[in-house]
């Protein structure tokens, strides 16, 4: 009985509250944030409410010019209007310009959650604190370093090379053919 009674009353909640109800998401698409190349960062807005969410806004200033450029995208954007059970998505493509650890803060969302409604003001997920790549540690993580191999191979030619060449002498001068006698 009174589990019947719970299960109403959150079906009445939930169907009483009527308006937009957005969720929002940032995350980062790059596995690395390497100084001085370009760093994707997608924002994902979903409207879980009964009804289109209006005038939307999206509003990033975690990013300072001093530390980021600007290569595509946005980082304040507006929607007119988002449809009840839809989705939209933004991405801004950034230039790190120092490296370092950075702290991924989260955006902010404005919209209106029905006609002649208070603005409502929301959060994106932070991605959180993660770590910008100087360039020059990326290269000596991740390059293939063939220079570095060539080199290796050429200093391990003389060792192989030598011994090599004692197998060969002594294998001419024990390993004599011998003739067969018929």
């Amino acid at each position: 009985m009174k589990l019947t009674l719970a299960v109403f009353a959150l079906v009445c909640v939930a169907h009483c509250e009527d308006g937009a109800r957005l969720l929002a998401s940032k995350s980062l698409l790059n596995r690395y944030a390497v100084e001085g190349k370009d760093l994707t960062l997608q924002y994902n807005i979903y409207n879980v409410g009964s009804s289109a969410a209006l005038d939307v806004e999206l509003l990033d200033d975690s990013f300072s010019p001093e530390d980021f450029g600007v290569i595509f995208g946005m980082l304040s954007i507006k929607w007119d209007r988002i449809a009840p059970v839809s989705n939209v998505s933004h991405t801004v493509v950034l230039r790190p310009l120092k490296f370092g650890y950075f702290n991924f803060t989260s955006a902010t969302i404005m919209y209106l959650a029905q006609e002649g409604a208070q603005v409502v003001v929301g959060f994106t997920s932070p991605p959180g604190q993660g770590g910008i790549l100087a360039q020059r540690d990326f290269h000596r993580r991740f390059s293939p370093h063939f220079l570095d191999w060539a080199a290796f191979g050429v200093m391990t030619l003389p060792s192989i090379g030598i011994l090599l060449l004692l197998w060969y002498l002594s294998r001419r001068k024990y390993d004599t053919p011998k003739s067969k006698k018929n």
